[in-house]
Parts: C-alpha cells; sequence; structure tokens
C-alpha cells in the first residue's frame, strides 16, 4: 500500500508540474505577442462630371485627391510598425496617385521620395510623454490622407490645402482628466525629405476629450486650426473642422469651416453629409482652383457632398454626390462655357486590412 501512495503522490506532482509547466508557458505566449504588425488598404474609383465634360480637360472640383474621370485609382497603402514596452517605429508607403499626390513635395532627394507617406521612431519616455521623431502625417485638421479613416472619399478644401505631413520631433503629452497637448519643431510645411531653406517651423496641440486647437508657426507664414466633434446620439454624430491660414508676406491667406453631421442607418450602412465654406486671398501668388479670385485676389466656395458607406467585411462600398458652387466663374458646363458650379458622382471602393 506504500508503494502504491508513493507512486500516486508522485504522479500527482509531476502532473501538477507539468501543469504549472504549461500554464507558465501559455502565459508567457500570451505576454509575447508578435510586436511587429502590417496594415495598410487598397482603393479605386469611379467619377464624372453631371454638369461638364468628362474628357481630357479633367474638370473636377478644387481639392486634393479623387479628381480623375472615369474608373481610377487611389492608393495602395502599407503600413509596417513595431510595438515595443518603449520604443517603435512606423513605415508608411504609399503607391498611386493618390499617394503621389499626397506626398508631392518630396522627391527632393530620394528616388524614392514619392512613396513614403511616414516614417518616424518613437519613445514612450513615460506613461504621460511620448517622443516622436521623423516624417508623421500632420495633427491639424478633420480629414486625413488615407480613405479608410475619413467618411468622405472626395476630401474638403480645407484639407487640401492645410499641411499633409511634417518632419521634425514632437512631444506628446497626456495631462490627465481628458486634457493633452503636444508640442513640435520642425521642417517648413511639407519639405518632408530634409530642410533645403534653413527654416524651421513651431507646432502646438491643446485636446480635451476629443476636441483638438492647433497652430502651426513659421517664418512667413501661421494657421490656427480646429478639430472636433460630438456624439449628439447614439447614431448622430456631428463633426466639425474651422481654420484660418495667413502668408505675412503678401497677405495671401485662407479661411474655412465645415461640418460633417453623420448618421448611423444600420450597423453596416451610414450617411454623412459634409458642407463646407472656404474663403480665400492671393494664395502664394495664384488663384485657388476650384475658387477662383475677383479682381482683388479674393473668391469663395461651398460646397456640399453626400456620402453613403455599406461595409462588407473588410470592405468599404462608398456612393457620394458632390455639388461645389464658387463666387467665380472657375469651372466650364456641358457647353463649355464659364459657370460658377460643378455637380460630380463617384462611387469608391476601399479595402482594409
Amino acid at each position: 500500500m506504500k508503494a502504491i501512495i508513493n507512486t500516486n503522490f508522485v504522479k500527482n506532482l509531476a502532473f501538477a508540474i507539468l501543469s504549472l509547466v504549461s500554464i507558465s508557458a501559455f502565459a508567457q505566449e500570451e505576454e509575447e505577442k508578435p510586436k511587429f504588425s502590417f496594415s495598410g488598404s487598397v482603393d479605386a474609383y469611379y467619377r464624372a462630371n453631371m454638369t461638364a465634360p468628362n474628357d481630357e480637360d479633367a474638370i473636377a472640383p478644387g481639392s486634393s485627391f479623387a479628381n480623375l474621370p472615369g474608373f481610377s485609382l487611389g492608393m495602395a497603402n502599407l503600413v509596417a510598425a513595431y510595438e515595443g514596452e518603449k520604443v517603435g517605429f512606423v513605415a508608411d508607403l504609399v503607391f498611386g496617385p493618390r499617394g503621389t499626390d499626397a506626398v508631392f513635395a518630396s522627391p527632393m532627394y530620394s528616388a524614392t521620395g514619392d512613396i513614403v507617406n511616414q516614417l518616424y521612431v518613437y519613445w514612450n519616455v513615460s506613461d504621460a510623454v511620448t517622443l516622436t521623431f521623423g516624417n508623421f502625417n500632420t495633427f491639424l485638421g478633420y480629414e486625413v490622407i488615407s480613405p479608410v479613416a475619413n467618411f468622405n472619399y472626395s476630401t474638403s478644401y480645407l484639407f487640401s490645402y492645410g499641411p499633409f505631413s511634417h518632419t521634425g520631433l514632437k512631444a506628446d503629452f497626456d495631462l490627465g482628466n481628458e486634457w493633452s497637448a503636444m508640442l513640435a519643431v520642425m521642417n517648413p510645411t511639407d519639405l518632408t525629405e530634409f530642410n533645403p531653406t534653413g527654416d524651421y517651423a513651431v507646432g502646438a496641440q491643446l485636446g480635451y476629450s476629443g476636441q483638438f486647437l492647433n497652430f502651426v508657426y513659421s517664418q512667413s507664414s501661421y494657421e490656427i486650426d480646429f478639430t472636433g466633434g460630438f456624439d449628439l446620439s447614439e447614431d448622430f454624430y456631428l463633426g466639425l473642422n474651422a481654420a484660418h491660414f495667413s502668408i505675412e508676406d503678401n497677405g495671401g491667406s485662407f479661411t474655412g469651416v465645415a461640418l460633417y453631421p453623420q448618421y448611423a442607418v444600420s450597423e453596416t450602412f451610414s450617411l454623412g453629409l459634409r458642407g463646407e465654406y472656404f474663403m480665400a486671398g492671393d494664395f502664394f501668388g495664384e488663384e485657388i482652383t476650384g475658387v477662383g479670385a475677383d479682381p482683388e485676389g479674393d473668391g469663395n466656395v461651398f460646397a456640399v457632398t453626400l456620402t453613403g458607406s455599406a461595409t462588407i467585411g473588410d470592405l468599404i462600398l462608398k456612393p457620394e454626390i458632390r455639388l461645389d458652387s464658387s463666387s467665380e466663374d472657375t469651372f466650364i458646363d456641358n457647353d463649355l462655357s464659364p459657370t460658377k458650379s460643378l455637380a460630380s458622382v463617384l462611387f469608391a471602393a476601399i479595402y482594409s486590412f
């Protein structure tokens, strides 16, 4: 009997040890999740004018992206990231017309500069402070480069004429109680590969509960921007973007405001409207496309965009109708006569992974 008891004791002890080892190994496996991630998106669209020709003149709204006629390409966006306990990096590459437009100022030096959307490293100094060094997309504005994160597929004038990206050093601060702040020193706007001027810009942000006040100042210009939004109900959201930009040397400027009401019809379908008023003066000595200018160099545009968003797994389908109305004759109609307005439609498909 004693030998049997000892044998059972040894078996039970061995089983307990194996169980502990298995649990420990499983816990380590859970803690040691892969730190590398790979994500991105692919998008394409069809666009056509209703009140203007669809030909080589490529009549389109004066905002960025989604301006090509017929069946057109957006971009392939590939994002590789590493997230360590304290440090990490993001390498964000873009291919296609939308990506080329997004990094328009970048092949200044590198033969592959026109595919680099973001390229930065970061250090979580503490739970409240993060330092980021490199090329990162702008902190100003409601809309972003990736179509996955925007409700409307076409973009606003405010987004199109604000900065797209910065290169420099920024520090993000978690101030507690839903407050945040950011300070940055950067190359001049959109000079993302190196600094050819010797000038620098400073940036700042103050945030509270999803509302952000942003500021950028350089040697000759400044921009102040408010971006935020509010959940008015469980299904209804209202986004807001307002900004003013000024060039100190020649008095050029733009000012605009955009509202983004969005309503969730179901779990897989939503409707969103963007209503934007944008006015501009002598912008770098040129008219702003789609806004035009009177003899004093001033012009404005009111644009309304209605977008549907249907989700099918990882695929998003977006039908859209857009009406642009300018204070000047900046478009042409089907009879090739100058006109102040343009109506267009598009259908976009976006796959994210």
